[in-house]
């Protein structure tokens, strides 16, 4: 199958400052690529050159095997779409708004009121058309920038951090907009992130970055199973921790990461180390337990989210914890915010990086 789009050798300098670095990157018909990586990784940069929002320095960019010039830019420009991460909406009604891009597209009256419905539908904003957009909360908004790109029916989707900074139900409405796209139309989305929980749970494949350049791409399990170190700096990878090893007297390895904390894991390790524990490995109590696993911590629920069925709960033990169980476990243990727990992981489920 041809790529959507394809960047070949692609280059984008500021200045004295490199911004992308020779990447090149096929992007296929009907996936959720995920675009991984911190703060100037070239994110944003990679996502406003797909969107011919601006030009590489060097290199070329191929939308549908067809090669982008300045011909052609502006006529191409019209298949893909961007939805920013600080949403700017016009000081209108939410309709006006989400039909902006129809009506410059001179699209008939009728057809553009069923297709402000249908986009309203998807991201629930049924309703809201009189509503003023400026006067909605921050997910409210968000959520009419990603209908406005919606309408427009482009076969690839751009998003920026499209959830960053909402509140759980707003984030999840957006992550359920998304994968239905991709289910039902087809579309072709790319997006930049920073949450871990979506670059697990949505995409196809996930490419991560690191100064300028993709260091690693691969289908989600192959990502975090190997865990490389760059992908463990991320400051927003749940249970990633640092700390003093030392060899015990059973041939493991005892790990003092601070405040009181010390994790056993497998292996013999010396000095400073950092480790991963998925939060998928980790059992979750209200009363202590008899298990198998090394490790058994106490703490308190700091903090709740829900997506998809799944909750995840941020377990202070001393250091935080992020602990991943079903929405029906935690309605069975009637867990709450500030509710003591205990919680175990095998010593195999520390991984080393």
């Amino acid at each position: 199958m041809n790529p959507i789009a394809e960047l070949m050798a692609v280059t984008k300098t500021y200045d004295d400052s490199v911004a992308l670095n020779n990447v090149s990157l096929k992007i296929e018909h009907g996936e959720i690529l995920v675009l991984l990586g911190p703060n100037g990784s070239g994110k944003s940069t990679m996502l406003r050159i797909l969107a011919l929002l601006q030009k590489p320095t060097s290199g070329e960019l191929y939308f549908r095997n067809v090669r982008i010039s300045d011909k052609n830019r502006d006529q191409m420009r019209m298949e893909t779409t961007m939805v920013f991460q600080k949403t700017v909406l016009f000081n209108t009604t939410v309709y006006n708004n989400v039909a902006y891009g129809l009506k410059i597209r001179k699209i008939p009256t009728n057809e553009i009121q069923q297709r402000v419905d249908k986009a309203l539908r998807l991201v629930k904003l049924e309703g809201f058309e009189r509503r003023h957009a400026k006067k909605l909360s921050g997910g409210e908004q968000q959520r009419v920038a990603l209908a406005r790109a919606l309408v427009l029916d482009a076969k690839l989707l751009l998003l920026d951090e499209p959830t960053a900074n909402l509140d759980p139900k707003n984030s999840a409405i957006i992550e359920e907009t998304m994968a239905e796209l991709n289910r039902e139309r087809k579309t072709t989305i790319v997006m930049a992130t920073h949450n871990m929980f979506q670059a697990k749970s949505l995409p196809n494949r996930i490419a991560l970055m690191e100064s300028g350049r993709i260091t690693e791409i691969g289908v989600p399990a192959e990502i975090f199973g190997r865990l490389s170190k760059a992908l463990a700096s991320f400051a927003a990878l749940e249970n990633t921790f640092a700390g003093n090893a030392k060899i015990t007297e059973d041939g493991a390895t005892l790990i003092d990461v601070g405040n009181g904390v010390s994790v056993i894991a497998a292996g013999q390790y010396q000095g400073k180390v950092s480790f991963f524990v998925s939060p998928e490995d980790i059992i979750l109590s209200k009363n202590p337990f008899s298990s198998s696993a090394r490790n058994m911590l106490k703490g308190r629920i700091t903090e709740i989210q829900e997506s998809d069925g799944l909750v995840k709960l941020r377990v202070d033990v001393g250091k935080p914890f992020t602990v991943q169980i079903t929405r029906r476990s935690f309605d069975d243990m009637n867990l709450n915010l500030k509710a003591d727990v205990h919680i175990a992981f095998k010593a195999s489920s520390v991984q080393i990086v």
